[in-house]
């Protein structure tokens, strides 16, 4: 029988082929590669990439890739995240373990695991954990914004065998393109196959409720940029995610990106580094960053 992850697998592979063809490692970029996080090599993996020229500690952005929890690795994400170093940070891009080879939490787990290593390796590294950011695409903003929940809800965090280390906070999030809540009402027919596969239970009402990133969110989640696009499929999920935000009182930003060419943007359209729309959208994502961490507006300008 072929499996939804399979499919999707194929597909996906295709496009980000297309994507990166051609892409190369830039020459002002230092990476330290396959680094391993966790006692399964073959899953747990990551890759450090900063500025050759930066002197000392750089501010850190985690990287937690999409895929639809099936798909994905670093390697897919390698040059998205290089280009993001080359506004400033160092960029931590790891690989998770995934559906349907090992169930939720696994992914969760595997972040956790990875902001660990963060804090125990930083000065080998040269990583500046005070000025802690991560961004998640897709289903890996869901990742992210159920591993903040852990984070900052210790009722939510009860839910989960594991703990989260004692260590700085992480200071801003950007959540691009993602699935927030997982009410029966908001599943379509693809998300729904994939949660068959992607949940122990293949998806009961009580597994689905504690998938909804945005039921559990508190007035201690940190400041959020949240994008979507006119032609991303989960386009109706970015509003709900940002409404819960504002009436938490998070500073935060909310983009619909648009574009005047023939070409309309879809899903995860960021990725493609050599788009100009892009380009915009990791440009703004990383001004908002450095603006949390200058503290130089007040969060009543984040109200957008």
């Amino acid at each position: 029988m072929v499996r939804i992850s399979d499919i999707i697998r194929a597909e996906f592979a295709e496009g980000d082929n297309k994507r990166d063809a051609g892409l190369k490692t830039p020459e002002n970029i230092v990476r330290y590669d396959d680094i391993i996080y966790g006692t399964e090599s073959k899953w747990q993996k990551l890759d450090v990439y900063r500025q050759k020229d930066a002197t000392g500690k750089l501010p850190v952005i985690v990287s937690v890739h999409g895929g639809g929890w099936v798909y994905g690795d670093k390697e897919r994400y390698q040059f998205y995240c290089m280009d993001l170093a080359e506004r400033g940070f160092a960029v931590v891009n790891f690989s998770y373990r995934l559906a349907p080879e090992y169930k939720f939490p696994a992914s969760l787990e595997d972040t956790n695991s990875v902001f660990t290593w963060v804090l125990e390796n930083a000065e080998t590294y040269r990583l500046d954990t005070e000025k802690l950011f991560a961004v998640g695409d897709s289903a890996g903003a869901h990742i992210l914004s159920l591993y903040l929940d852990i984070c900052t809800n210790p009722d939510y965090a009860g839910n989960y065998k594991f703990h989260t280390p004692e260590a700085p906070q992480i200071r801003a999030v950007a959540l691009n393109c993602g699935q927030y809540h997982m009410g029966e009402e908001n599943l379509d027919e693809l998300t729904g196959k994939l949660m068959e596969e992607y949940l122990p239970g293949k998806g009961t009402k009580q597994e689905l409720q504690l998938l909804c990133a945005d039921d559990y969110v508190t007035e201690k989640f940190p400041p959020a940029f949240l994008m979507t696009a006119e032609e991303d499929f989960l386009r109706g999920q970015a509003p709900l995610m940002y409404e819960k935000l504002k009436s938490m009182h998070i500073p935060c930003e909310f983009h619909d990106y648009r574009s005047g060419k023939t070409e309309k943007l879809g899903h995860v359209f960021h990725l493609n580094i050599r788009s100009e729309d892009a380009h915009k959208c990791n440009d703004e994502e990383c001004r908002f960053f450095k603006q949390i961490l200058n503290n130089c507006v007040s969060h009543s300008r984040y109200f957008q």
